[in-house]
């Protein structure tokens, strides 16, 4: 995991040669060697993937090498590839990262897909709890510009975070600082939240990219289900009549989220599978209590 020393121009290699010699590198450290190799040196020379493949007899300068070699030192160390290159895609939207937040992932697109397709007012009222880096409320946003979108997050930096992407998307959503519905307002049609729900003796607490993602971001209390808990609970006082809650949760506690919503008074309870056919989101529908 040494970094090549560059003497002169004639060791400098094309871009072809410096995506080989990466490949071959991570080939141990991760399960896509070769599309990590690209998007580092991409993101470095600020160039799509075609480009790297159309130009790859061009040699690099040597300003290029010690900037991705760099990079790749930090991927050869499991650090996240969302984290080394600072931004992820989600949504066809090119986000800002950090470690401060959860990486956008995408089976979370799920939950932006059925709260796409709910029947809800032209102007909804929408609120996405524990925002993180703001993916979900401008995902949204990016389809239904119409919609009152805002996100909340415990973690100032996460706001932070969250207020930047949405300059950089040039989306309108507002963010703001609240635990939970600490400091939330107002009455909304969609409620939406990817909140912690590791239990903290799970062990892949320790696996793959997790282990550098922020704690509080991944774990509750209660088997996990802590926050989830409290979501449930509080989400019917901030919720029009006819409203809707949806939750992203662990594959296993689908049942358990489907209980407490019902348990609850929500109705029109179920859930919807992830791109690996898993469960994954469980949402229902606010009438009212009885």
């Amino acid at each position: 995991m040494t970094t090549p020393k560059i003497s002169s121009s004639t060791n400098l290699p094309t871009i072809e040669a410096w995506i080989t010699d990466a490949r071959e590198q991570l080939d141990e450290h991760t399960e896509s060697p070769r599309l990590d190799a690209e998007l580092i040196l991409g993101h470095v020379l600020d160039k799509d993937r075609t480009y790297l493949y159309t130009w790859g007899d061009r040699l690099l300068t040597v300003e290029h090498c010690l900037t991705a070699d760099t990079l790749l030192q930090r991927r050869l160390l499991g650090e996240p590839i969302a984290y080394v290159l600072g931004e992820r895609e989600f949504w066809s939207l090119m986000l800002d990262v950090a470690p401060s937040t959860l990486i956008p992932r995408p089976d979370t697109e799920t939950l932006v897909e059925w709260a796409l397709n709910l029947a809800l007012p032209h102007e909804a009222k929408v609120i996405d709890l524990g925002t993180g880096t703001g993916a979900i409320a401008l995902a949204l946003a990016s389809e239904k510009p119409t919609w009152v979108i805002s996100g909340v997050d415990f973690n100032p930096e996460a706001v932070a975070l969250a207020q930047r992407n949405a300059l950089k998307t040039q989306l309108t959503v507002t963010f703001k600082q609240s635990s939970w519905f600490s400091a939330v307002q107002g009455a909304y049609d969609l409620i939406v939240s990817n909140p912690p729900y590791i239990d903290p003796v799970d062990p892949h607490l320790s696996q793959g990219d997790v282990r550098f993602e922020p704690r509080t971001a991944l774990v509750a209390d209660d088997q996990g289900m802590a926050d989830i808990y409290t979501i449930v609970q509080q989400a019917p006082r901030f919720l029009n009549l006819q409203g809707w809650l949806l939750l992203e949760h662990g594959f296993e506690q689908a049942d358990a989220v489907c209980n407490a919503l019902r348990a609850r008074g929500f109705t029109e309870v179920e859930t919807q599978l992830d791109l690996a056919g898993q469960p994954r989101i469980s949402g229902g529908r606010w009438l009212g209590d009885d």
